[in-house]
């Protein structure tokens, strides 16, 4: 009797194991749909060497819908099509963590950088992508009803200061990892308002490309080109947000300022 009640639990246990196994396998292929970027070396807290000596490069998005990916149908967003191109030009397995919040303003990508989770994604990574500024500036269109010098300025100050906290704190994490920070484009751009909207967005970029000079491997990616003309081919039907195109173009200018060689080994 003790004997068969032994082995029905280790029938029992056997199950439990291959169920759970099961499942996790489920939750990973998941998260590599999420991303759109496959994960072909295991995560170990550092980067992991595989046996022909190649080196996994892991990439570390946080921001806003933009990282995100909203209005992409792939779901991969400009994060997932910048993996793509890396993984293309260096050949090497890319791990990608997309921590895009949509909605996301300067004040809570600084309050996320300080959680233990996000602080370990960024102490790992190779590369660091960043999206921010465009809910402080046009607060969901808000600013349209407000495109003078003086709101414009008022929300910038807390902007530019927030940024700054941000790149320093990221730096006081990873001190070799390259950040690139995606600029802004002017969704706008085809309103009667487009050349003030215009105007305040170069502004903005320059600003921040400004904070962005004063910390060591800290890049601006401009963006603002590659919407300036036939803006509705690259947006999204919110008129807001790039759709997969849009996302495509800037992934592959994000893509084109990537030189891993560069990078330095954890």
């Amino acid at each position: 009797m003790k004997k068969h009640l032994i082995s029905a639990i280790s029938i029992v246990s056997a199950v439990s194991a291959l169920l759970f196994l099961a499942g996790l396998w489920m939750v990973f292929e998941d998260q590599q749909a999420n991303t759109g970027v496959k994960t072909e070396t295991a995560r170990t807290g550092k980067n992991t060497s595989k046996a022909d000596g190649t080196k996994q490069i892991t990439i570390t998005a946080i921001g806003d819908s933009l990282t995100r990916g909203t209005g992409d149908t792939a779901g991969k967003g400009y994060a997932g099509y910048t993996a793509d191109e890396v993984k293309k030009k260096t050949k090497k397995a890319v791990l990608l963590q997309n921590n895009g919040i949509k909605g996301l303003t300067s004040s809570g990508l600084l309050e996320q950088i300080k959680q233990p989770q996000i602080k370990r994604e960024l102490r790992n990574a190779d590369i660091i992508l960043l999206t921010i500024g465009g809910n402080d500036l046009f607060a969901g269109g808000e600013a349209l009803d407000h495109l003078n010098t003086a709101y414009i300025e008022k929300v910038e100050k807390p902007y530019l200061a927030n940024l700054k906290q941000i790149y320093a704190g990221i730096r006081a994490i990873n001190k070799t990892a390259t950040v690139y920070h995606v600029g802004l484009y002017n969704p706008f751009i085809d309103l009667s308002e487009a050349k003030t909207t215009s105007a305040i967005v170069r502004k903005w970029n320059v600003d921040s490309a400004s904070v962005a000079s004063d910390f060591p491997k800290t890049i601006y990616v401009p963006t603002f080109d590659l919407f300036e003309q036939n803006v509705n081919d690259y947006l999204y039907s919110d008129k807001f947000h790039p759709n997969t195109a849009g996302y495509q173009l800037i992934g592959e200018r994000v893509a084109s300022l990537i030189h891993y060689r560069e990078e330095k080994a954890k």
